[in-house]
């Protein structure tokens, strides 16, 4: 296998080989129950949450530093206008307007760059809430965009070889990629919310001692 001399970043399969290490965004398969999502333009996600640095008196610099609250996940999505469904009905919802939402739908994306059907990373977005609806039309550009954006109680990712169990995924997707590097630190409990299983990693206990387990 060539690869880069400093990085590993691989050139090649092991039998020399050319190959395709980038993911493409056209690997991605969006979906809302079993229904898949067309003419999607774009879909963002992000996931955030606030760190609190730890001083003291006496001291110059932070001893410390910990969350002071649980992850939020958001994002936004634009989709072309088309088979005459408005975003909306295109992720299976029975309303068009925002204020008719009355209940959380999930999202499910599957990265299919693997030919191992095993290896599929299906990533969910659960609980997801429209926060706002745009559209714009225009007499320079008749091409109607549906903009929305969202937010999300929960996310997670699971590999499909190890299926799922309760509407959660049982193995992790987590596994050092093509080059398989081994993570330097993962344990149960980052595994159980990762997948799903739980909700967040930081009401488990040990966590003053868990560098020792590492």
């Amino acid at each position: 296998m060539s690869s880069a001399p400093n990085t590993g970043s691989t050139y090649t399969f092991p039998n020399g080989n050319n190959r395709t290490s980038t993911s493409l965004s056209t690997h991605m398969i969006l979906k809302v129950g079993t229904q898949a999502i067309g003419a999607i333009q774009s879909l963002s996600i992000s996931e955030g949450r606030a760190i609190s640095m730890i001083n003291e008196v006496g001291s110059d610099g932070s001893i410390d530093s910990t969350p002071t609250s649980s992850a939020t996940i958001s994002g936004s999505v634009s989709r072309i206008r088309y088979d005459r469904l408005r975003l909306t009905e295109a992720f299976s919802a029975g309303y068009l307007h925002l204020a008719a939402q009355r209940y959380p739908f999930d999202i499910e994306i599957q990265d299919i760059q693997k030919n191992d059907t095993d290896s599929v990373i299906i990533t969910i977005l659960k609980n997801v809430w429209f926060e706002s609806l745009s559209y714009t039309f225009d007499a320079n550009n008749w091409i109607i965009t549906d903009t929305a954006n969202w937010k999300a109680e929960q996310i997670l990712s699971f590999r499909a070889g190890g299926g799922q169990r309760g509407g959660v995924g049982v193995a992790s997707a987590a596994t050092g990629g093509e080059r398989l590097i081994v993570p330097m630190y993962q344990d149960d409990i980052m595994v159980a919310a990762d997948t799903g299983r739980r909700r967040g990693s930081l009401d488990a206990s040990g966590l003053i001692d868990l560098g020792l387990n590492f």
